[in-house]
């Protein structure tokens, strides 16, 4: 991806939290510059992979396929007597697909907060990460539901969905019906080692650096900042 077009997507997305209310963290509007200046103080910012996160999963076409987060507070996976939890903003445009997946270990909730209807295709996994033909049965809003494999759970806005470890998850904005703020709400969020894709993808873009960052992306912080490991 182009650092303009991240840039740009970051721009885009502050607006998009304005609309809805929804006010992210001081260290959000850090510059570059910004983060040079700043001490051992921050670094559980760096070390927790916190802030913005652009991924357009390989695919070369963000819309198409990709997702802008960003994470608000995470934990470390290897610390029990630590925090144990994480929560991300995410914003999901319309039939913008974030791939088939699931998690090893995080269980994780899935809020629609606002704007249009978020799609989530939904199957159970094998001992050999293989796709079962079982019946789904997830908590939406405290309520079980059940699903063939492969359905396809609507979340409008105020609803939510919890995601047990091993369910695979593949979702998108329905068509027509505008661009969606989704809420996270999870165990502690490792991007390493805890995703498991069906089909290969980039989780992490390269980006040509065609201009300077506005904002700094998680995976920004080695860079800028000296205290992030």
């Amino acid at each position: 991806m182009k650092r303009s077009e991240i840039n740009q997507l970051i721009r885009k997305s502050k607006s998009f939290f304005d609309k809805y209310n929804f006010l992210i963290p001081p260290f959000a509007l850090w510059t570059p510059k910004d983060w040079q200046q700043k001490g051992p103080e921050c670094s559980e910012i760096g070390k927790r992979g916190l802030g913005w996160d652009v991924t357009d999963f390989g695919s070369g076409d963000f819309l198409k396929t990709g997702l802008m987060i960003f994470t608000i507070r995470n934990g470390d996976p290897k610390d029990e007597n630590g925090k144990t939890y994480a929560e991300k903003i995410i914003i999901v445009e319309e039939e913008q697909i974030t791939p088939l997946h699931f998690h090893f270990r995080k269980m994780e909730d899935i809020i629609n907060r606002g704007g249009g209807t978020l799609m989530i295709e939904l199957w159970n996994s094998g001992d050999k990460k293989e796709l079962l033909n079982t019946p789904v049965t997830v908590s939406k809003d405290g309520v079980k539901v059940n699903f063939s494999a492969g359905g396809i759970l609507e979340l409008k806005p105020g609803e939510s969905v919890c995601l047990p470890t091993g369910l695979y998850h593949k979702f998108w904005g329905k068509k027509g019906a505008g661009a969606i703020l989704v809420g996270e709400v999870s165990r502690v969020n490792d991007d390493h080692t805890d995703n498991y894709f069906y089909e290969p993808v980039g989780r992490f873009p390269e980006i040509v650096e065609d201009e300077e960052p506005i904002h700094l992306l998680c995976n920004d912080y080695k860079k800028y900042y000296s205290h992030s490991n």
